[in-house]
């Protein structure tokens, strides 16, 4: 069966000596994997529509395991991402987080939106890094393990002087932050931004200016909450902090 779906690319890797297997975030079907045959050829017709971040339409067989794109056409191949070290190691991480935490043929209109936005966003020079959190936030609610916010995770508060608990799961106000040594206090800037940032749509987003104090602490504290409940290694976050030790 053919079926022509909006898609973009997260990920590609080889197949045999000519050919791709790309892995395709597609409005209409969730994450799929598809081969592209001859997309190593330079003249290929599929060499220009099998690379990373490009979005496009795509004409796929489908099949119950790997299907098969047939041809397609560029929407936007995000050429100032790909001409930027930075720019790539932030969509990159995103890619792969969204790899790594969807599930096969699942469609999600909404998240395959705010992926494109990010993609766009970034590609206009705005804040990578905060894109990324912002995004991070969607992908956790969508697997399930989201920190909680927009209220103390134990008691519901919603007021008052707050901390940033890993191991409860998220916030704790002052009462009840004694269920754990280790949580970290939080500015009321801070709490503000952790609440914007859980629920604003990427379509939205302006020229956020964080100060690079809370914007590092919050990186922080979203890079301790993945690494208790993730599950899944990135490797593209490495390169992501190799890149921030030069800058």
């Amino acid at each position: 069966m053919f079926e022509k779906v909006e898609g973009i690319i997260l990920r590609t890797q080889d197949y045999g000596e000519t050919h791709k297997i790309i892995t395709l975030l597609t409005k209409q079907r969730g994450k799929i994997g598809a081969i592209a045959r001859g997309a190593k050829k330079p003249k290929s017709r599929m060499a220009a529509i099998s690379q990373p971040f490009i979005h496009g339409e795509f004409l796929i067989q489908m099949g119950s395991g790997l299907s098969t794109v047939q041809q397609g056409e560029v929407s936007s191949s995000f050429r100032p991402i790909r001409e930027d070290i930075v720019k790539t190691a932030y969509a990159s991480y995103i890619a792969e987080l969204t790899d790594k935490l969807l599930d096969q043929k699942i469609p999600d209109s909404y998240l395959y939106q705010q992926l494109l936005h990010t993609f766009e966003a970034i590609a206009e020079d705005k804040d990578a890094e905060i894109l990324a959190i912002i995004y991070e936030f969607k992908m956790y609610r969508k697997a399930g393990f989201a920190p909680t916010v927009n209220q103390c995770v134990d008691c519901g508060e919603t007021n008052g002087g707050f901390s940033f608990s890993v191991s409860e799961g998220g916030i704790l106000c002052q009462k009840c932050d004694r269920f754990d040594s280790h949580s970290i206090p939080l500015s009321n800037s801070l709490v503000k931004l952790l609440r914007v940032f859980s629920k604003v749509d990427v379509a939205r987003i302006g020229n956020i200016s964080v100060k690079p104090d809370n914007k590092k602490l919050i990186q922080q504290l979203m890079e301790q909450y993945y690494e208790q409940y993730g599950g899944y290694f990135i490797k593209s976050k490495k390169f992501l902090k190799q890149l921030d030790l030069l800058r």
